[in-house]
């Protein structure tokens, strides 16, 4: 590995792959090695890619963090023999992303937007389309009926509600509808 001196070009962001599930293990070990073995002049960061998705049930909200890249972790650090070995060498850890076993780093627009993308929040919501849904608020509380669209963005839904002998498509925010317990 001694090729990888020759391409230390300061600290720069390197992407470990690690086995599903052991992305926050790694992170822990990686921080704590640093920290026991004063590494902090070659590794600086480690971060696992998360966005914050907000699950709405009816009208309970929660949020969850959702791994943007599940199976990597980033690691800021300068590339020497004794970082690679380091990283390399933690359990869960499979190795760095590049050909062979030559990590490639990323380049600085690919790590800005890879880090910038993790404050972004984004909706889920737990209905689907052909879901029978109540709705819980506005004028139609109260009605049931079959949900036929969800817009592009995930806010808005159409609801298909028979009433008086014919079927009505009703638009309503998404945080307006719960799916129907009685299925």
């Amino acid at each position: 590995m001694s090729d990888i001196n020759e391409m230390n070009a300061g600290p720069r962001w390197y992407v470990a792959h690690t086995y599903s599930g052991y992305e926050n293990k790694v992170k822990m070990n990686l921080e704590k090695i640093v920290e026991n073995r004063g590494m902090g002049h070659l590794i600086f960061d480690v971060r696992i890619p998360v966005e914050t998705i907000v699950e709405s049930d009816g009208g309970v909200e929660r949020e969850i963090e959702s791994k943007i890249f599940p199976s990597y972790v980033l690691v800021k650090m300068i590339m020497t023999d004794e970082s690679w070995h380091v990283v390399r060498n933690i359990r869960g850890v499979t190795g760095f992303v590049g050909p062979g076993s030559k990590p490639v780093p990323l380049t600085d627009e690919e790590a800005a937007a890879i880090i910038s993308e993790e404050v972004v929040q984004s909706t889920a919501q737990t209905v689907a389309i052909g879901d029978m849904v109540d709705i819980v608020e506005g004028i139609f509380a109260g009605y049931s009926g079959k949900l036929s669209e969800i817009s592009a963005d995930g806010t808005e839904v159409t609801v298909i509600v028979s009433t008086v002998g014919r079927d009505m498509p009703i638009n309503l925010d998404v945080k307006h509808v719960r799916r129907s317990a009685a299925m």
